[in-house]
């Protein structure tokens, strides 16, 4: 059943009137209107302490967290609180992390970028050089390909930010990696670009020159400021839509070359296995994929009443333009409304008005792009791909709401 906007704010005000807030605890003496709050009776914080803003402390909870205990703490990766956000920005200090090798320093007026190999000209450029180019920004969706992986082999996880945050969504400056190689020239026989980063782990990977002229980009700037240093400070490679290991982070060369180099990270690591054991060559683009980050276990129904499911939908081949959301475990299916922007290769934000009359539920979504590719289930993406990937899940996720309004994970 789904409810109007007149009849959830009704219920909401009827709440209230009864005595209690949006989150159903006791209003507090004097909190509701027209009673005057404390904040009213004395002068706020000064203004610019601290000079650079924080989040208000009552939100304290916000924060990444590690998604399982590593050996190490230079590999390792944290996660994205996915259920506490709203609209597709993630706020920089909460973007995923992932790294190999800890997370380096580097003075942005020492570092370089060099691009050689198949070109005409062999350059060198600053970071003055870079900025220098004209700059585009754009909002893309950034996603470890081993993100949801847990779900193959039913992980038992509870939180959306433990199963599904490796990703996160910003606005990312720089140029496009397309104006750089016109500045070199490349030559005819070239065909792919070996991009190489400047931490202790040496991350490469083969890129498709296709792509590079494409929607490439050399980044430097992410939602509004310089890159932070564990987005890859001062600039680094951004592949919309590509598995983010290749979006190669402290860029300090790109080689031009006419075949892949197949490196480490492209073999013994980031590979998709079959089930007879051979191996896809390469699999670079994200699959239509969705969650629901609400209900979630942190926050979910409290009492019987009106609500709105919500959640994101993204997909690395295009945009969204579809997202079906079921109640039932995947019995029948209804179809949410895609908040706008709608953007290629972006968070695409879904909302379904709701109301619970306090009976168990499994929710789930699926969504579907303008390329024609669908959201699997968990059995028919086995089926396809088998059991010994580990990397590019994409399957339906459901969550199991009790009568009580807990939130598990159905796959457990």
């Amino acid at each position: 059943m789904t409810i109007s906007r007149r009849q959830m704010l009704t219920s909401v005000a009827t709440m209230a009137a009864g005595g209690a807030i949006a989150d159903g605890l006791p209003s507090p003496a004097g909190a509701m209107p027209p009673d005057v709050p404390d904040s009213m009776r004395s002068l706020g914080q000064p203004i610019l302490s601290p000079p650079y803003g924080v989040p208000s402390k009552f939100e304290k909870n916000v924060v990444r967290r590690l998604r399982e205990a590593r050996a190490t703490d230079t590999e390792a990766f944290s996660v994205t609180p996915l259920q506490n956000l709203h609209g597709i920005v993630t706020p920089n200090g909460l973007v995923f992390e992932r790294h190999h090798a800890g997370v380096p320093e580097i003075a942005p007026l020492e570092h370089r970028l060099l691009v050689h190999g198949l070109v005409d000209r062999p350059l060198i450029f600053s970071m003055d050089d870079l900025l220098r180019f004209p700059s585009v920004s754009k909002t893309y969706f950034l996603e470890c390909s081993g993100n949801s992986s847990t779900e193959w082999g039913k992980s038992g996880y509870h939180s959306v930010q433990r199963t599904h945050g490796l990703i996160s969504c910003c606005e990312w400056t720089g140029v496009p990696l397309s104006t750089i190689l016109d500045e070199v020239g490349v030559k005819p026989e070239a065909k792919w670009i070996l991009a190489e980063g400047a931490d202790a782990a040496a991350m490469t990977r083969s890129v498709p020159l296709e792509k590079a002229l494409d929607d490439a980009l050399v980044v430097y700037a992410q939602n509004g400021e310089m890159l932070r240093p564990e987005q890859g400070y001062p600039v680094r490679l951004f592949l919309p839509g590509f598995e983010a290991n290749m979006s190669v982070k402290w860029l300090r060369r790109l080689k031009i070359g006419d075949q892949p180099w197949y490196t480490r990270e492209e073999t013994s690591r980031y590979t998709d296995l079959l089930p007879n054991g051979k191996a896809y060559e390469f699999t670079f683009e994200m699959d239509a994929k969705s969650v629901v980050t609400f209900p979630n276990s942190e926050r979910s129904f409290r009492d019987k009443g009106s609500y709105e499911i919500s959640g994101l939908a993204w997909s690395g081949r295009g945009h969204i333009t579809r997202v079906d959301v079921s109640v039932d475990g995947g019995a029948t299916w209804r179809r949410a409304t895609l908040q706008e922007p709608i953007l290629e290769k972006c968070f695409t934000r879904f909302r379904l008005p709701f109301v619970w009359d306090g009976r168990p539920l499994e929710i789930q979504s699926r969504t579907f792009d303008d390329k024609g590719w669908a959201q699997p289930t968990r059995a028919r993406l086995i089926a396809a791909r088998g059991t010994n990937a580990r990397y590019h899940f994409n399957a339906i996720q459901g969550w199991k709401v009790a009568a009580d309004g807990g939130v598990t994970n159905a796959s457990a």
